[in-house]
């Protein structure tokens, strides 16, 4: 094991693409996927142990939060967190500092993933792709740098109540749009999807994915789809789909990423 460790979660790439960038800042790191049960929960032997993930409904994907639980780090192990966002951190950031206390954190906005919801340009500040993605490798560098100089956050997680009420709600939102997922004749019968899905939700039967109720919302295989034939409502038809320039859907499956 490294003695750098950042445990990910990435629906659409944006959260593996800061965490390369923040492992190739520090020299180097095991990268390891919270997708799925994670490959490596012991990590007591790593120097510096870190946390990338998004926010989902007002907080972090619950699964990080389970398998956070499961994860054991030294005592003086260094830990830090950020959460990529389109406008705001939620609690998510907050929750985890409850389970395995964080020495730094940091929020990073950049283009929101769940089209359902709004067009991915839709962040705060408004960027271009191009540009968000430039802002992103910026922050990797300076989070980087911020965890070599051990830097201690002043302040701790936020813990706003509206998003605590949003992500209250996010389940029963979540299950309504899981009955909305819909394939096109475009579909190709390729498995991507039922291949990217964390919670095995998607199964393939005669050619064609069928999709369970047992959704993250990390929406990668509608993202990621070659043929865009996955759709939730009309609206994701007529959105521009977005995942990150530098990921690609094998990437997002594996169980651990070595960074030299």
């Amino acid at each position: 094991m490294h003695k750098n460790v950042i445990f990910c979660f990435s629906g659409t790439g944006n959260c593996l693409d800061l965490a390369k960038n923040v492992a190739r800042g520090l020299g180097g790191a095991d990268i390891v996927m919270l997708r799925k049960t994670p490959a490596v929960t012991d990590v007591r032997e790593a120097e510096r142990v870190g946390f990338v993930f998004p926010c989902y409904g007002g907080g972090a994907p619950e699964d990080v939060l389970e398998y956070a639980r499961t994860i054991r780090v030294g005592k003086d192990a260094y830990t830090f967190a950020a959460c990529l966002c389109s406008a705001y951190a939620g609690t998510g950031l907050y929750e985890l500092n409850k389970i395995i206390p964080l020495k730094y954190w940091r929020v990073v906005t950049h283009q929101c993933s769940c089209i359902w919801l709004f067009p991915h340009r839709l962040m705060m500040p408004m960027l271009s792709p191009a540009m968000a993605q430039a802002r992103s490798e910026k922050i990797a560098g300076e989070i980087a740098w911020d965890v070599l100089a051990m830097t201690v956050s002043k302040k701790s997680p936020p813990n706003n109540p509206v998003n605590r009420a949003e992500n209250a709600a996010w389940p029963l939102i979540a299950k309504k749009k899981i009955a909305a997922f819909q394939v096109s004749d475009a579909c190709i019968s390729c498995g991507q999807c039922e291949k990217l899905c964390p919670r095995g939700n998607i199964r393939m039967e005669n050619g064609r994915p069928v999709f369970g109720r047992d959704c993250a919302q990390c929406l990668g295989c509608l993202q990621f789809c070659p043929k865009e034939a996955i759709s939730i409502g009309k609206i994701t038809d007529k959105r521009e789909h977005y995942h990150n320039p530098n990921v690609k859907a094998a990437d997002l499956m594996q169980s651990v990423i070595r960074m030299e």
